[in-house]
């Protein structure tokens, strides 16, 4: 009787402690100090599938990816990158419409910005001290985050004076400060695609444009002794088809979604379903941020080394 007590005792402790480590989730092996976001409004799945784009493809190749992630809907800009800061869709961040600057549906709930939880807040409220920035073209953006949680908040357009927009903001900073997290979010090839279409001749010279500035991204990470220590996320918000976006076809709907650097697997293709919900998540994660309890985003944890 009393060895049977004991076994029993065993075996409640032992499916407590193995409920605990599934309940935690996988684990890193190597947690990078460096998490970099660089994203491009209205880059297509179906883009990456059809037109080369060297630096792009390379980060691919030596990364994980899926070309298969899919936006939330509508399929436009602001609900897609709020949701990409947030870990939730439209009906609880609030913003519904291309170009919402304040949530149409009151949020869920808030924090002490007076916003729903996102990936800023989180991250200061972990790290304190944290060195975390927010580069972007579009005007649209500012409006989409917990801006005083950041230390370097720039709205850095594509113009004459500044013909590569964010880049050179973005290799500088990365460069002085070596940020902990950083977003740098380009405005196009949306506006190309708006003018002359998705998939056209225009579409795609841009695409080799935009390829060169990810090149210079990734080199000032290199230049800046960072890489070995460092995870770049590449996706997009949305696509688009024809002129336009916002609607259900695949086109509009699906991006893609590559991970590159410390701790991710080489040449890796990701089968699992993935969302824009999912990369602040994913970006949580690796950074020992504590996602909201409302996020509905998951970790793509199959993309890296784990234990």
């Amino acid at each position: 009787m009393k060895k049977i007590s004991i076994l029993f005792i065993f075996s409640l402790i032992l499916g407590l402690f193995v409920s605990e480590v599934s309940a935690a989730g996988p684990r890193l092996k190597q947690r990078p100090k460096h998490v970099v976001l660089v994203a491009f409004d209205g880059l297509s799945a179906v883009a990456i599938r059809n037109h080369p784009m060297p630096n792009f493809n390379r980060l691919m190749k030596e990364g994980a990816s899926t070309l298969n992630n899919r936006s939330i809907l509508p399929s436009s800009s602001a609900p897609n990158w709020a949701s990409m800061f947030t870990g939730v869709g439209p009906e609880l961040h609030g913003y519904t419409t291309w170009g919402s600057k304040t949530p149409e549906i009151p949020p869920f709930i808030t924090n002490q910005y007076g916003r729903f939880p996102g990936l800023y807040g989180l991250l200061r409220d972990t790290h304190p001290k944290a060195e975390v920035g927010y580069i972007y073209e579009w005007d649209g953006m500012k409006y989409l985050v917990d801006s005083l949680a950041i230390n370097h908040f720039v709205h850095a357009p594509q113009t004459k004076d500044h013909p590569k927009g964010a880049t050179q903001f973005a290799v500088n900073y990365l460069k002085e400060k070596k940020p902990m997290y950083c977003a740098v979010i380009f405005e196009y090839p949306d506006h190309t695609g708006h003018t002359y279409k998705w998939e056209s001749k225009e579409y795609y010279e841009k695409l080799d444009e935009l390829d060169g500035y990810l090149g210079e991204i990734v080199a000032a990470i290199e230049e800046a002794g960072m890489m070995d220590e460092t995870v770049i996320i590449l996706t997009a918000d949305h696509g688009g088809i024809g002129t336009n976006h916002g609607g259900k076809t695949l086109n509009e709907m699906e991006t893609p979604l590559v991970f590159y650097g410390k701790g991710v697997k080489k040449n890796y293709k990701i089968t699992e379903s993935t969302m824009v919900i999912d990369v602040p998540a994913t970006e949580a994660w690796l950074l020992g941020v504590e996602p909201h309890e409302a996020w509905l985003g998951n970790p793509v944890t199959t993309a890296f080394f784990t234990k």
